[in-house]
C-alpha cells in the first residue's frame, strides 16, 4: 500500500495510543487489499477456466474438473481469510456474518435429526409470567457418517413336540450367494461398486475398513468380485445379445494392462466396448454398453465379439475393423461403417496446435460450422435429422471434399499436414454415412464417454491381476456403466440383483435383470 503524498495531520504530535491505532489500521487496510487482490486473481483463474477458450490440447474433462476443485478450494479458502479480517464490530465483539443459506438443496428422503436448541430462560424480562412460542427459525445442514458396519445374525430356531416324537422343526437356510460366507448380497455390491464405480482399489478399501475396525484381506475381497462376477456373467450375456439385435452401435477399445506371471510384468489386453446410444435420435431402446476382455488388439477379436450383429458400425479409423465391412467377414454379413469427424478434426487440431497452419485452421473452421447444424436437430427424429443434413450439411461436406481435394495436391503426402489430410481422405465415404441415414451421428463420442471410467481404473488400480480379472473387469464396468446410462443406482442394482441370483431367478426371466429394467423397490 502506497502511503499518501501528504497527511492532513502530523502523525508524530498524536499521542502514542492513537498512532498505535491508526498503525493498526494501515496494516488491517493493507491485509484487505491484498487479501482483495488474490480474490480477485483466484477468481479471474476460475473464470477462464469455466468460461474462456476450451482446448482439446490443455486438459481432458476429467482433469479439467480437477482444476476447478482446486481453484474452487483455494477461492473458498481466501475469501475465509477475508471474512476472519472483518468478523469484529467497531466496539471489539464478535460480528455474525449473514447466514449463507441455499447453497444446495438437501434431498426429502434423507432422515432428518432435529436439535432443538431453547433460549436459557422462557420468563419474561420483567418476571410477569411464561413466555409462549410464537414462532421458529430452521436451518439445514448436511451431516456424514462414514461407513457403518453390522453383522446380520441369522437365528432358526428348532421346535420339537413333548408329546410325540414326531420329529424337529426348523425354518430352511436362506439362499445366500455364496453359502456359509461371510459377505451379504450388499456386501458384494458395495465392494464392486467401490472398485469398479469409485475407482477404490481393494487395498485402499481394506484401509477404510480397517479404521472401522473390521479386519479384511485383500485377497478376501478379490475372492468376493470373483464370485460376484460370475454369478453375473449371463446377465452381461444377455446384455450383449439385445445390443446386436440393434441396427446400429458403436465401437472402441482401450488399454486394460494384466499381469504376466511368467513374464514377471504387465501386458497389455484391451477392453472392447460395444454401445448402444439412441438418445440423440429419441429411439425407444434404452442405452447401454458391453465391455469385452480381450488379451490383444487384432481385428479378429471384434469379430468374435460382433458375431451376429449385422448393420452399420459407428468407429474411429482403426484399421482392425477394416475386416468387418469385408465380404470375408466371419459371424455374419458385411457391416457399413461410419467413421468419426471428432477424431478427423482431432488430426488437424493436432497439427494446429504445434504448428500454427492456417489451412488446418481452416479445416477446423469447416467442420465446427457442420457440428452446429448437427446441434441444432439433436434429439429429433431421423427423419427430421436426415431432411436438415441433407438440406444444410451436405452443401458443407461436398465443399469440404473440394477444399480437401485441393489442399492434398498442394502438399507432400509425406508431410505431417499431408498425412493428416490424407487420413480424412482414406476415410471419406464413411464419414459421409450420417448424410445417409438420421439415426448415425457424426462421431463416435458416445462409446468413448463409456470409457473414460475405465481409463480412471487403469490409473488407480494400475493393472488387472491375471486374464480372468480381466474379464471380473469388463463385466461390472458393463453393468455399472449401464446403470450410469439409464439414472440407475449401480449399488441398489446390484444388490438387488445378486438377491435374485442367490434366491433362484429363473433364466427364463433373465430380461427382469437387465439395468434398465431394473425398479428401485418402495421403502
Amino acid at each position: 500500500m502506497s502511503a499518501p503524498a501528504e497527511l492532513p495531520f502530523d502523525l508524530d504530535s498524536l499521542p502514542p495510543a492513537v498512532r498505535e491505532a491508526f498503525a493498526a489500521m494501515q496494516a488491517k487496510v493493507a491485509g484487505l487489499e491484498a487479501q482483495t487482490e488474490r480474490q480477485d486473481y483466484l477468481i479471474a483463474e476460475l473464470r477462464h477456466a469455466l468460461y474462456g477458450k476450451r482446448s482439446e490440447q490443455l486438459l481432458p474433462p476429467d482433469a479439467r474438473q480437477l482444476a476447478f476443485e482446486d481453484l474452487e478450494t483455494v477461492v473458498a479458502e481466501a475469501e475465509a481469510a477475508r471474512d476472519a479480517l472483518v468478523e469484529r464490530n467497531a466496539d471489539g465483539k464478535t460480528r455474525r456474518l449473514a447466514a449463507n443459506r441455499n447453497l444446495g438443496h438437501l434431498p426429502d428422503h434423507l432422515p432428518r435429526i432435529e436439535q432443538v436448541i431453547e433460549p436459557p430462560q422462557k420468563i419474561c424480562s420483567c418476571g410477569c409470567t411464561d413466555m409462549v412460542k410464537i414462532g421458529e427459525d430452521r436451518a439445514e445442514r448436511l451431516d456424514i457418517v462414514p461407513a457403518r458396519f453390522q453383522v446380520i445374525v441369522t437365528v432358526r430356531p428348532r421346535y420339537a413336540c413333548r408329546r410325540c416324537d414326531a420329529g424337529v422343526v426348523q425354518a430352511d437356510t436362506p439362499n445366500w450367494l455364496i453359502e456359509g460366507g461371510l459377505p451379504t448380497e450388499g456386501t458384494l455390491a458395495h465392494v464392486a461398486v467401490s472398485k469398479y464405480a469409485d475407482h477404490l482399489p481393494l487395498y485402499r478399501q481394506c484401509q477404510i475398513y480397517g479404521r472401522g475396525g473390521v479386519e479384511l484381506d485383500r485377497s478376501t475381497l478379490a475372492s468376493w468380485c470373483g464370485v460376484a462376477a460370475y454369478h453375473l456373467a449371463p446377465v452381461v450375456d444377455r446384455m450383449l445379445v439385445h445390443l446386436k439385435r440393434s441396427g446400429r452401435l458403436f465401437m472402441d477399445e482401450t488399454r486394460a494392462p494384466v499381469l504376466d506371471p511368467k513374464a514377471g510384468k504387465t501386458k497389455t489386453g484391451y477392453l472392447w466396448a460395444v454401445t448402444r446410444d439412441d438418445r440423440g435420435w429419441g429411439g425407444g431402446d434404452p442405452p447401454a454398453v458391453v465391455f469385452s476382455y480381450a488379451p490383444g488388439r487384432h481385428g479378429r477379436h471384434a469379430m468374435d465379439i460382433l458375431t451376429g450383429f449385422e448393420g452399420i458400425l459407428q468407429v474411429d479409423g482403426y484399421t482392425g475393423y477394416d475386416a468387418l465391412a469385408e465380404p470375408k467377414r466371419v459371424g455374419g454379413t458385411p457391416l457399413t461403417l461410419a467413421y468419426c469427424w471428432a477424431h478427423s478434426r482431432r488430426k488437424l487440431h493436432d497439427i494446429y496446435q504445434k504448428d500454427g497452419s492456417e489451412i488446418a485452421a481452416e479445416g477446423l473452421r469447416r467442420i465446427a460450422q457442420i457440428y452446429k447444424i448437427e446441434a441444432t436437430v439433436r434429439g429429433r427424429s431421423p427423419e427430421e435429422r436426415l431432411a436438415a443434413r441433407q438440406a444444410q450439411s451436405a452443401p458443407l461436406i461436398a465443399d469440404f471434399r473440394l477444399w480437401l481435394t485441393h489442399q492434398r495436391s498442394r502438399i507432400s503426402t509425406k508431410s505431417r499436414l499431408g498425412e493428416k489430410l490424407g487420413y480424412i481422405h482414406r476415410h471419406w465415404d464413411g464419414l459421409q454415412i450420417f448424410l445417409t441415414d438420421g439415426r448415425v451421428e457424426m462421431d463416435t463420442n458416445p462409446v468413448e464417454n463409456t470409457i473414460r471410467p475405465i481409463t480412471l481404473n487403469r490409473k488407480n488400480a494400475l493393472f488387472a491381476g491375471h486374464d480372468e480379472g480381466g474379464r471380473t473387469w469388463a463385466r461390472m464396468a458393463s453393468l455399472i456403466e449401464t446403470c450410469k446410462l439409464n439414472a440407475v443406482d449401480p449399488y441398489a442394482y446390484l444388490r438387488a440383483t445378486l438377491t435374485a441370483i442367490a434366491n433362484g431367478h429363473p433364466v427364463s426371466r433373465i430380461d427382469d435383470l437387465m439395468p434398465w429394467a431394473f425398479q428401485k423397490p418402495s421403502t
